[in-house]
């Protein structure tokens, strides 16, 4: 149990959103305000707690293979997550676990001739239910809640990004040809060094051809919406990988063609690929790690408006 005081003007909370402890002001209304939010039902158990018959409230569920954060209804701050849901038979919602121990407090309850323990909103104080030792594993709590209390907000699914590396001569050029997929795949792109052997290279000391680096994008995508096959395709598409250490005018190690593999999945696709590349000097090596280029070499092109030239 989490005691923060009732004084205080604010309240630490955790955010289910970012995954941080936040401190927020403190939510608190007049009765008439309240009243004006909610509807007779939320304001009778949440205000002046009150208890919904058995099997009279019902909450939402998410669709199929969904989930949710439960939260409060007064003050939108998250209490439970549909994923610790459980049906005790009680004709209540019941929960095994709050989403966080700082976002409910726990106060010794003797009304109606027994004693239990109130949960309440940590932030706004409103009436959510009792909890009891008789849930299931793994914690044995049963959150015994109104479900006038609580609304659903559904969790979006988070992409699965992953990460794509390829050198291709002039990163500006390479990079522009990425970003004509940002939405439809590809998330982000950002140019720099790897593939070398020194540390903190900057655009200078790796146009010296003293530090091995590769002038390289590394590309976040989501593989739901753009294959690693797919890219490879354009990556192919832009420059002449028969040409050692070299692209048109641009000539140094720094402008090799090179795939840098983040996965034995990739490397292996990306083997099979340059086999179809006739006369290919590719490199294929496992990605390191990566610097990031100066800030005036992102987007390049896309920063002044201009077309790509560097590119095929």
């Amino acid at each position: 149990m989490v005691k923060q005081s009732d004084t205080a003007q604010t309240v630490r909370i955790y955010s289910a959103d970012t995954g941080c402890v936040e401190t927020v002001k403190r939510v608190v209304k007049t009765d008439a305000e309240w009243k004006a939010m909610l509807t007779p039902e939320q304001y009778r158990i949440t205000r002046l707690k009150g208890t919904e018959s058995p099997g009279s409230g019902t909450c939402s569920i998410p669709p199929e293979g969904g989930s949710g954060i439960y939260q409060c209804v007064c003050c939108g701050t998250d209490l439970f997550r549909y994923d610790n849901f459980f049906e005790s038979g009680t004709g209540w919602p019941s929960f095994w676990n709050p989403i966080s121990e700082l976002n409910t407090r726990l106060e010794s309850d003797s009304g109606h001739g027994m004693i239990r323990t109130e949960v309440m909103c940590a932030r706004c104080g409103a009436h959510l239910g009792h909890v009891f030792d008789d849930g299931p594993p793994p914690t044995g709590k049963r959150y015994c809640m109104n479900a006038a209390a609580l609304k659903l907000v559904i969790s979006k699914p988070k992409p699965t990004v992953e990460k794509a590396t390829f050198a291709a001569g002039c990163f500006w050029g390479v990079e522009s040809a990425f970003r004509e997929l940002i939405g439809k795949g590809v998330v982000s792109t950002r140019v720099g060094y790897t593939g070398g052997h020194t540390e903190n290279p900057t655009y200078e000391t790796v146009c010296s051809h003293t530090t091995g680096h590769a002038e390289a994008v590394e590309v976040e995508y989501d593989p739901t919406k753009i294959s690693y096959e797919q890219l490879l395709n354009i990556f192919w598409s832009i420059h002449d990988p028969t040409t050692l250490n070299r692209q048109g005018p641009d000539v140094g190690d720094h402008y090799r063609s090179a795939i840098f593999y983040h996965s034995p999945e990739q490397r292996g696709l990306a083997e099979e690929s340059k086999r179809h590349q006739s006369g290919a000097v590719t490199e294929i090596a496992a990605a390191g790690k990566f610097w990031p280029a100066e800030d005036y070499h992102q987007q390049y092109f896309e920063k002044r408006g201009i077309a790509p030239t560097c590119n095929l």
